[in-house]
């Protein structure tokens, strides 16, 4: 949903005579056969707000590609995985695939539907850090599929105009961010906007409010099996969610994402806990709003800053296309230099590309080299069977912030359904 959301700004701002800054400095191919054939190339994504970006990046490749054309052609949101799903068992899949991150390109990956991806047929992979190749690579078989899209990383919105007004500045510690909504409730500003009816929202609390204190090093200690969720850590972190009870609105229990949204963007609250992707959104569904953003504070004043992180897409490539060496040419040039600052300047995501310089302030904000970024845990870990991390964790947010389970029972109860089928919880 929030990729919906995001695509608003897009579609209302991009003109379709904007062009990449520079020539290109890294190579569009693998080599230049390529470019002599006759080739028609279909490429799938569910990113339907975002057409007139991809339509000026396929006319660009196209020029310097004489003989390849590239049909752009975008699903639903809500109905691509089921799409990509029946076009692979069917073999009608695109040539390359816009796919989604961790679980959900896995299900391509493993049944062998996807061409394994490296630096030798993707020249230009080498300008990614394996962090950022993580989202794409496969657990099974720990081969590359895709060329990383984007990153998203959580963080914390408020309003600048009741923080003038209140007298208030962007917090140092966490003690200062509570202190901040306490004074907002003591006069009479609803100091959140968030609710929990929408369950993804409530795993983005976890991660957003709880990665400064379980850190980097839980999400190694409960992957490899040496803790579970029942480590102190992350239940502090489950008792950091429902402390701030008190200051979420009136009825939170049954306020959905949406909503939850148009109440920050109407000053009707002080922050909203989310994600980068809403900057966009926020800043051009409502221009007059004086949009602040920090990342979670840490417990002391100039303490280490952690910020959750995740990757959230990347374009492979389908194995049994019969227009590989094309695919190849079109996937290594997304990965360019200048596609991927088009991208970073056109939809204001964040690219993980070494030599991309992100311009938009928000972006700017969360790619300061002093944060150090923590993998979001349930998305990056743990949905690549069923129950899913984020399902177990959703729903024990939801019963923990209505008072019926405490945070001891909701990690109890993550770890066993996790228990389940993860072999390092099994000892």
């Amino acid at each position: 949903m929030r990729k919906q959301l995001l695509g608003s700004l897009v579609c209302a701002s991009l003109a379709m005579s904007i062009v990449f800054a520079g020539g290109a400095q890294e190579k569009s191919g693998t080599d230049g056969a390529a470019a002599t054939r006759k080739v028609d190339l279909t490429f799938s994504s569910w990113r339907t707000e975002d057409v007139p970006v991809y339509e000026e990046i396929i006319k660009r490749f196209e020029a310097e590609n004489p003989g390849i054309r590239v049909s752009y052609q975008p699903y639903k949101t809500e109905e691509y995985q089921t799409v990509l799903a029946a076009n692979f068992k069917g073999g009608t899949a695109a040539d390359v695939i816009h796919l989604r991150a961790y679980g959900n390109f896995e299900q391509f990956a493993k049944p062998g539907y996807l061409l394994p991806l490296s630096k030798e047929n993707v020249p230009n992979l080498v300008n990614f850090n394996d962090q950022s190749l993580k989202g794409s690579t496969s657990i099974y078989d720990n081969n590359c599929y895709g060329v990383p899209y984007a990153s998203q990383s959580l963080v914390i919105y408020y309003n600048k105009d009741v923080y003038q007004k209140l007298g208030l500045s962007e917090p140092k510690t966490w003690d200062q961010f509570v202190a901040n909504l306490k004074v907002c409730k003591d006069n009479k500003v609803t100091p959140l906007a968030n609710g929990t009816y929408a369950g993804w929202m409530d795993e983005v609390l976890v991660g957003d409010l709880g990665s400064s204190i379980y850190t980097d090093a839980f999400y190694d200690d409960v992957t490899s099996g040496k803790c579970d969720f029942t480590d102190s850590r992350y239940v502090a972190a489950l008792d950091r969610v429902k402390s701030l009870a008190p200051y979420f609105p009136d009825g939170f229990q049954s306020l959905d994402y949406v909503p939850q949204q148009m109440m920050f963007i109407n000053g009707m609250a002080a922050h909203f806990i989310g994600g980068i992707w809403e900057s966009a959104y926020f800043t051009a569904q409502n221009p007059d709003l004086k949009l602040g953003l920090f990342v979670c504070p840490p417990e002391k004043e100039n303490g280490t800053q952690y910020l959750p992180f995740y990757m959230d897409g990347s374009y492979g490539v389908n194995k049994a296309s019969k227009n590989q060496e094309a695919a190849l040419t079109f996937v290594n040039y997304l990965a360019s230099k200048d596609v991927q600052q088009f991208l970073s300047d056109k939809l204001a995501v964040k690219t993980e590309h070494k030599d991309v310089v992100p311009n938009n302030p928000f972006l700017k904000i969360v790619s300061d080299p002093k944060f150090v970024k923590v993998p979001y845990v349930m998305l990056v870990g743990f949905r690549y069977e069923q129950p899913t991390g984020s399902s177990l964790l959703q729903a024990g947010v939801q019963a923990l912030m209505a008072g019926t389970k405490t945070s001891q029972q909701v990690a109890a109860d993550i770890t066993e359904g996790v228990r389940k089928y993860f072999k390092p919880f099994q000892k």
